[in-house]
């Protein structure tokens, strides 16, 4: 596990972007994505880039339950609002939050997986210390699954939407196990709220209590912080 900690979110954000650009340089075919407002700015980026991408696949991490793909709510929705009508990606897969039988679109996802399998994958982390929507407790053999999404989840998630009941409690996600066998990820996390999650993450033992925790085990884990979420840190690199 490699961390890097800069001063701002901005200057994180530039380092990262620096890190993509060079894997597509390299030949990169498939990259995983995350949602949330941290890779913000890094798509932000990547779409000023005008990059030809047409060899590219992406994958997204997780989708809501619930939510249509057109939703405005929905993580298919904020992807293509906020990357992929910018960009000529191959192909872009999102979770169907309302497939028939979620069950099997988790195997149909898991499927995708296989026949792309992921060169980087970037992640964002819940301040319960979650990845994808694998919540505390998470099996770290899971593989692609319906998650219940815990309060603290579901609460932190609530500014997104007009109402709190409108919050969904499921989630399609990546598992733990999926997100592992990536062959390389980069992790951003930014401001104070994140700082005991980064703490336990980096620092803390390797327990599903904390489920970012698992990519000290992983052999190519980039953790990029600003200096507030890693305030907590005892040590650096």
């Amino acid at each position: 596990m490699k961390v890097l900690i800069f001063k701002t979110p901005e200057e994180a954000t530039e380092a990262a972007y620096d890190m993509v650009i060079k894997r597509f340089d390299e030949g990169l075919k498939t990259i995983g994505l995350a949602t949330g407002s941290t890779p913000l700015k890094l798509y932000e980026k990547l779409r000023q880039s005008n990059r030809d991408v047409s060899h590219i696949t992406t994958v997204n991490l997780d989708e809501y339950v619930g939510l249509e793909p057109d939703d405005p709510q929905s993580y298919n929705y904020y992807m293509n609002e906020v990357l992929f009508k910018y960009m000529n990606f191959a192909s872009t897969n999102v979770p169907n939050g309302v497939a028939e039988d979620l069950e099997k679109e988790c195997e149909r996802f898991e499927e995708i997986l296989r026949r792309h399998p992921v060169d980087l994958q970037i992640l964002g982390m819940g301040p319960n210390g979650h990845i994808g929507f694998n919540e505390p407790g998470t099996s770290f053999d899971s593989v692609t699954h319906v998650a219940e999404l815990t309060p603290s989840t579901r609460e932190a998630n609530k500014r997104f939407f007009e109402k709190e009941e409108d919050v969904p409690k499921k989630a399609i996600t990546m598992g733990i196990s999926s997100i592992m066998d990536s062959k390389e990820v980069m992790m951003l996390a930014f401001g104070e709220a994140k700082a005991e999650a980064v703490r336990c993450m980096v620092e803390g033992p390797v327990t599903v209590d904390c489920p970012a925790s698992v990519l000290q085990n992983h052999p190519n884990a980039i953790i990029i912080l600003d200096e507030a979420a890693a305030g907590k840190l005892k040590k650096s690199e």
